[in-house]
């Protein structure tokens, strides 16, 4: 069967996300042959109106910060003590400054309030998205990239509304720039995807990775460390995808 684009209104909102078909082959992670499947995935990164609604859905869950909480329990951050936003702009922008368990709850809050299998990338899914049929050692002229993405050449070092500049032949926008995004790897560990708006030309890539480092939090004046807000992550970033 086909898959067919359709649009996901996130419950309890008039918050649209257009989620685009990704169809299925092999790729190659490291020197592992991976099997990709069919599935959707967002067409842009999540915009902080779209990650808004679900902070608005519940109250924060205070007992997320203890070692255990019900397997049930649908986690949401706390207040966070920073503009999030950073101030660059809101409605239309990518939400930044979230840690990988924020955004694995938000998923997992949109699986649970829709019945769908929504959830975080693989990074063989991502990178097989973000490749879009090309193969091998992808390089781009200046020219290519001012079209294609949001980079240290253009982005004057903050993030740029989503979907602004041209997708790939999947339809998806940004994949090769304005904020990396959080997937899982093959060991199903966090792991960030893609260039960001601080990366040099060499930085764009659909091979590009990140790890979570302190680095990403050295100004957090909470202890411990939040683990929802990443005080330094402000090119980290997501989008949803859905199993079929």
């Amino acid at each position: 069967m086909k898959l067919a684009p359709y649009v996901l209104i996130l419950p309890g909102s008039a918050v649209k996300v257009q989620m685009l078909p990704v169809p299925g082959g092999t790729i190659k992670i490291g020197t592992k042959a991976v099997l990709v499947k069919p599935f959707y995935m967002a067409r842009t990164e999540t915009p902080w109106e779209a990650f808004d609604v679900f902070i608005a859905s519940g109250a924060p869950s205070p007992s997320y910060d203890q070692t255990v909480f019900p397997a049930d329990a649908i986690a949401r951050p706390s207040k966070s003590y920073i503009l999030p936003d950073l101030g660059w702009g809101h409605n239309g922008y990518p939400a930044i400054n979230l840690s990988f368990t924020t955004t694995e709850m938000c998923c997992r809050w949109l699986a649970s309030a829709t019945g769908k299998k929504y959830r975080l990338p693989t990074e063989a899914e991502w990178e097989f998205a973000c490749r879009a049929g090309a193969q091998g050692v992808i390089k781009m002229d200046k020219a290519q990239l001012e079209k294609t993405a949001w980079y240290a050449g253009n982005s004057e070092t903050v993030t740029h509304p989503v979907g602004k500049k041209l997708p790939n032949k999947y339809g998806l926008y940004d994949m090769y720039g304005n904020v990396g995004e959080w997937a899982t790897d093959l060991e199903g560990k966090p792991i960030l995807c893609g260039g960001t708006f601080l990366d040099e030309p060499s930085g764009i890539s659909p091979t590009k990775r990140q790890r979570w480092t302190p680095k990403w939090q050295e100004t957090d004046p909470q202890f411990p460390k939040s683990r929802w807000w990443l005080a330094d992550g402000k090119f980290v970033g997501f989008r949803f995808v859905c199993e079929p």
